[in-house]
């Protein structure tokens, strides 16, 4: 098979979350480990850090990936979904994948599809592990899916796990309460291996201080830590000032009491994620990796440029400016709104569509009436209806109008909008996937 054809082959033989939603999910580990063991356990080959959260966990990934590069470690990287190309998912110290990999994978793994009937998840997640293993990697960061204890990732043994923070979203699979939710990503936590929690929430501390104690895990809250104290933001990056209130109790710290971090990730909610992986940081350090406050400080500067992160509060047009996030549940539409609300612009255009099964209505209730809206739709089955969308807003004061496609909204948006006013797109990956950026960027 050529390329595309293998992509394709994966996209019809397995179930995908993306695509279908809870069907593809399998209650257990039992295909990853089965896959592995077919594999010849390419999991236990090299090492990892792993990443869990609601929200938060791609752009963790992603910085930690940037440190290691600068640290001169080769670095794999794993996260999910893709926007762009299926190879996003794999990354060897910023590269993709090759196409002969996953065409020369994809055939040697068709025997175990065929016998075990794999999700699309498990799948990827074992090319990941195989490719971090044929190209001798020193470290891998590796994301979660969803979830945690159940994850398909949850087969490794990491030098450090970070769970970044816990909202409401997939509750169908997870769980109704934030404790339900916690205790599914606090499964990542392993024996004797320091977690880092990346948000405080008094609902959920008791369920990962539990965990880790039954682990013999270290726990660190990022907050006991590190203070988020100011932000200054240009729209391509931002400044983030920080305190450690705590440096007395660090083993030689990495950073002065007060410091400054320059991200080019330069949303404000980028604040708890940088708490996260700076105290990774810190304690990777004093376990023996060789990363220094130079080397942290460059990394988090290029994370765009070392990874190619997108659509995190993405600025890909400046006069109208457009606006490219992901945010896709509460949890990230909070985030979105604390950014929003550190800015000045006339007018506020949205351009949104979402996927049937996430809480249509807890996000709705909290964006902006005052904004004009473009309701559209992602092309894929899990995606909410663009009339359906558009009824349920307008109901509740979201006024606007219906588009067929993302790029017929975001142009009518950008027709409408005078040069000063602020657009928006949000509201699913696969929308934000979906953006003809080879026209703004």
């Amino acid at each position: 098979m050529r390329y595309q054809e293998t992509i394709d082959y994966l996209y019809a033989r397995l179930p995908m979350f993306s695509r279908i939603g809870a069907a593809a999910i399998k209650p257990n580990l039992d295909n990853t480990i089965a896959i592995c063991k077919f594999l010849g356990h390419p999991e236990k080959k090299f090492k990892t850090i792993h990443i869990a959260g609601t929200n938060g966990k791609g752009s963790t990934s992603h910085m930690l990936a940037s440190i290691f590069q600068e640290a001169g470690y080769k670095t794999g990287l794993y996260t999910s979904p893709h926007l762009y190309d299926f190879r996003e998912r794999i990354k060897v110290n910023g590269q993709m994948c090759p196409q002969d990999f996953v065409i020369d994978f994809t055939n040697k793994i068709k025997p175990c599809i065929e016998k075990i009937e794999p999700s699309f998840f498990e799948i990827t997640v074992g090319m990941a592990f195989d490719y971090f293993v044929q190209e001798k990697v020193d470290i891998a960061i590796i994301e979660t899916g969803l979830g945690g204890r159940l994850d398909s990732t949850n087969v490794i043994r990491p030098e450090l796990s970070i769970i970044t923070n816990i909202g409401f979203d997939h509750m169908a699979l997870l769980g109704n309460t934030l404790e339900a939710i916690a205790s599914e990503k606090a499964g990542i936590i392993k024996n004797a291996t320091p977690v880092v929690i990346g948000a405080l929430d008094p609902a959920t501390k008791k369920v990962f201080e539990d965990k880790a104690d039954k682990e013999n895990a270290p726990i660190y809250f990022a907050e006991d830590f590190i203070e988020f104290k100011n932000f200054q933001n240009n729209w391509q990056n931002a400044l983030f000032e920080f305190n450690q209130p705590l440096i007395h109790l660090l083993d030689a710290p990495l950073f002065p009491k007060n410091f400054t971090i320059e991200c080019d990730l330069p949303a404000k909610y980028q604040a708890k994620n940088l708490k996260a992986v700076l105290v990774a940081a810190q304690l990777l350090s004093t376990m023996g990796w060789k990363l220094t406050a130079s080397k942290v400080l460059k990394a988090l500067s290029q994370v765009k440029k070392n990874n190619g992160l997108m659509g995190r509060w993405e600025c890909i047009q400046d006069s109208p400016r457009v606006i490219l996030d992901v945010a896709h549940n509460e949890h990230g539409i909070h985030a979105l709104l604390e950014q929003l609300a550190s800015l000045h612009y006339p007018q506020l255009h949205i351009v949104t569509g979402m996927v049937k099964d996430k809480d249509v209505q807890a996000v709705l209730q909290l964006l902006p009436k005052n904004a004009l809206y473009y309701f559209t739709q992602s092309h894929i089955p899990r995606a909410l209806p663009v009339d359906e969308l558009a009824a349920q807003a307008n109901a509740i004061g979201l006024n606007g109008h219906a588009f067929e496609d993302v790029n017929i909204a975001l142009d009518a948006a950008i027709k409408n909008a005078n040069q000063q006013d602020l657009i928006l797109v949000i509201g699913s990956v696969f929308l934000v996937a979906e953006v003809d950026r080879t026209r703004y960027v």
